[in-house]
């Protein structure tokens, strides 16, 4: 996938994974994918431990800032 110049990747903690113990894993790094109507409703697409991308309550991850070099490191694991 080509993304645009000024594309940045965001990255989220799972401090919570109630109701999805086998999808998500607390303490673990997962990817954003940008959704404008799944943020209207407290909602976050991220990619999960099935390798897709899933709707989960927002309030079960913290945002983070990942150092440049980490950030390519996940961006080249799938």
């Amino acid at each position: 996938m080509i993304q645009p110049p000024n594309f940045h990747r965001q990255f989220v903690i799972c401090i919570n994974n109630k109701n999805y113990p086998t999808s998500l894993e607390i303490r673990k790094i997962y990817q954003v994918i940008p959704d404008t109507t799944a943020t209207k409703h407290q909602m976050i697409r991220v990619i999960d431990e099935s390798n897709e991308d899933y709707l989960y309550p927002n309030n079960y991850f913290i945002p983070i800032e990942l150092p440049k070099a980490a950030e390519i490191v996940f961006s080249n694991i799938n």
